[in-house]
């Protein structure tokens, strides 16, 4: 038994990818793919925490405009923001404007911008399984919150970070691909 849907090429996919073309170029060549770099794993941090409470799609669509507004999620670009880009970013339609997740967001970059280079990166990769999961074959499989993550969670937070709770941890070691959670018999996967 499978989860596992065949898109309209055939391809078997995990059944959330298929709702959009969005989700679907989403899918294959992004989620679950590895991700290093502290701005690059700073963007990623700062979208799940926005997509919180929120459909992913919604994120994903807004993401360039994000990736504008946000100075390209460059840690010091972000962390030198004044209370004139707060504003700016609270008037703009393009992004959600919440804002407790901006203010999250701003005051992150701020903890991070002095942090040593790839600090970020090696704090967050520390966290991944030191040995795979069996694969999901179906979406009740997939966890929403591991150890790890927990763990993920609570050292973000012991250094300062906020809006990163153990949901948002998981979402991001799965869009980071920290872990794998494509389906068995996604083509996706691995």
């Amino acid at each position: 038994m499978t989860d596992a849907i065949a898109g309209p090429d055939g391809v078997l996919r995990c059944p959330w990818a298929l709702s959009t073309p969005d989700y679907v170029a989403y899918h294959d060549e992004e989620w679950g793919r590895p991700v290093h770099g502290d701005d690059a794993l700073f963007e990623r941090l700062s979208l799940e925490a926005f997509q919180s409470g929120l459909s992913w799609i919604t994120i994903l669509r807004r993401r360039p405009t994000f990736r504008t507004a946000f100075s390209g999620f460059d840690i010091a670009k972000v962390a030198a923001f004044t209370d004139e880009d707060r504003t700016r970013l609270l008037d703009d339609p393009g992004i959600i404007r919440n804002r407790a997740k901006v203010d999250a967001t701003m005051a992150n970059a701020r903890v991070l911008v002095d942090w040593a280079p790839g600090e970020l990166d090696e704090l967050i990769w520390s966290h991944a399984p030191k040995k795979p999961r069996k694969a999901p074959r179906t979406l009740s499989d997939v966890p929403a919150v591991t150890d790890e993550s927990k763990a993920l969670a609570k050292e973000l937070k012991k250094r300062g970070l906020r809006f990163v709770g153990p949901t948002t941890a998981y979402a991001l070691m799965q869009a980071c691909g920290l872990v794998d959670d494509h389906l068995k018999d996604c083509g996706a996967r691995g």
